[in-house]
């Protein structure tokens, strides 16, 4: 969907072709992250996925509990998303919108067949590659039609299972070993209210037994999910009896469904095989322990977008299409990384059976783990600026900037290969807005060479807009007097000067 958006912003003709039926009954994945939001703003769906309906005044925090509603051991304070204040380095910051909430929301701003260029229930069969497009056979709802669609590229979002990706034979290299969870979905309708103010988006649960994962609020009202082992004795529960454990309140519950899963650790080995590319979780999966994977796939499109869109208009370089594995495999690899750390500090934590207790032992048992929980780093699970923002693209497309200082950050400096930092232009504009369609020359000094670098760009047709900006603050952010922004909002160039040869900085952004 985000490519689709991507692609939709350019101009450029495609269909998107989906098994399902759009409806998502069990949702997997419930924050969309602030670098996503970033992307999502620019496609103009930031707002509407911020009034999906999460509301303002439910408490975004994270505890650790015994169960919901018993003692609560440590917390981590968010504030709620009326009340929170923005951070500085985005003006898009997280937002909860479940799945269940955000593909509807996405498949309607698209639009579906026949008027949009998203099919429904369209199940691909087959492809084939030829020398100058690649063939798509695909059957039709339940009808047993069989169409055929012919596209100059297809990119496969199909999944951790990808049937295209092993149809062309590229294999997965496996990071760490499997493991099998359950997600039970249920519904508590009284439950918020009798949590009152001890109310948090996620509880971390820390029975000694069994129950060691989240149990997440999925609307704040009436929607949650559970997250339980499928390997240990909670494997052999009922899910209504695993759901009755993690709550300590008398309270109605019913289950709507108990679903079995494989965290994999896996990259493809290729992101690209001829005129098929992967995204998404057909190119990685991690643990959602951090909730980078859905964020990273939203990534791969936003890279992936602008280089498909530069090659069928006909500017791009050779190179181009082969930087998207270049520039996003390396992000995946230290996403998975991350994430299962974080995903090995909670199954590496010792949780002593008198946590359970309801007297002194038990107050010094979870007093203890509290301290253990401070300083052992779990905040950076669910504040990690530097894992959605601070990644570089190192290709042949970016030029590096021998001036660089070691104390030059993401949030601070335009570093080549970053992400472009925001600065508040004026009320309601970032500089983020300046980016999205073509590349981008922001200049805060001028310069004689500003029309030659104009016409090397214009010579290879590539897209170039070139924005003056007077404004102290967004110089000293961005730490050299003119800088090149591509048009995903990464760094191509940097510099003091504009170059002498603009010729040879055109041709390698492009990927010649």
């Amino acid at each position: 969907m985000s490519l689709a958006l991507d692609l939709k912003s350019r101009d450029v003709d495609f269909l998107l072709l989906e098994a399902g039926d759009g409806h998502i009954d069990h949702p997997k994945v419930g924050t969309v992250g602030p670098r996503s939001m970033e992307f999502f703003r620019g496609w103009g769906l930031a707002n509407r996925i911020r009034k999906a309906g999460w509301p303002d005044d439910h408490p975004l925090d994270i505890a650790w509990v015994t169960a919901v509603g018993g003692h609560e051991i440590y917390r981590i304070e968010f504030g709620t998303t009326g009340m929170r204040l923005p951070p500085d380095h985005t003006p898009e910051p997280e937002q909860v919108c479940p799945q269940h909430w955000l593909m509807p929301l996405l498949t309607e701003s698209l639009g579906t067949h026949p008027d949009g260029p998203v099919r429904l229930r369209w199940r691909v069969d087959e492809i084939d590659q030829h020398d100058d497009g690649v063939t798509v056979t695909a059957t039709v709802g339940d009808t047993g039609e069989v169409a055929t669609v012919t596209a100059a590229y297809v990119v496969a979002c199909d999944g951790a299972n990808s049937p295209i990706r092993k149809r062309c034979g590229v294999p997965v290299r496996s990071h760490h070993r499997t493991q099998v969870f359950r997600n039970i979905l249920f519904r508590a309708p009284r439950l918020r209210a009798q949590l009152g103010e001890s109310a948090a988006l996620v509880y971390f649960l820390t029975s000694p037994t069994m129950l060691r994962y989240p149990l997440r609020s999925m609307d704040g009202e009436a929607l949650y999910r559970l997250t339980a082992s499928g390997q240990d004795a909670s494997a052999m529960r009922d899910a209504e009896e695993l759901v009755r454990a993690a709550i300590a309140l008398d309270t109605p519950v019913r289950v709507l469904s108990d679903a079995t899963w494989h965290l994999t650790h896996r990259v493809a080995e290729r992101y690209r095989t001829g005129r098929v590319l992967f995204a998404g979780d057909a190119a990685h999966t991690l643990s959602p322990s951090g909730g980078f994977g859905m964020n990273t796939g939203i990534a791969d499109a936003a890279n992936l977008g602008w280089k498909l869109a530069a090659v069928l208009a006909g500017w791009a370089g050779p190179g181009l299409l082969d930087s998207y594995e270049a520039e996003r495999m390396p992000v995946a690899v230290a996403s998975l990384e991350q994430s299962n750390h974080n995903l090995r500090r909670t199954l590496r934590r010792e949780l002593s059976p008198s946590i359970m207790l309801d007297n002194a032992d038990g107050a010094a048992a979870r007093s203890s783990l509290a301290a253990q929980l401070e300083s052992g780093g779990v905040r950076r699970e669910f504040d990690a600026p530097d894992i959605h923002f601070g990644y570089r693209y190192r290709s042949t497309l970016i030029v590096d900037d021998p001036t660089e200082k070691d104390t030059e950050t993401w949030s601070t400096s335009a570093l080549p290969g970053g992400r472009a930092p925001h600065v508040w232009i004026h009320p309601g504009m970032s500089t983020l807005d300046l980016f999205g369609r073509g590349f981008v020359l922001l200049s805060f000094q001028s310069s004689p060479n500003t029309e030659r670098l104009q016409q090397a760009f214009a010579e290879y047709q590539i897209p170039l807009a070139i924005c003056e900006i007077d404004q102290a603050d967004v110089a000293q952010n961005y730490g050299r007097p003119h800088v090149v922004v591509r048009p995903d909002g990464h760094v191509a160039w940097r510099g003091t000067d504009l170059p002498v040869n603009p010729e040879t900085l055109a041709n390698r952004v492009r990927g010649g």
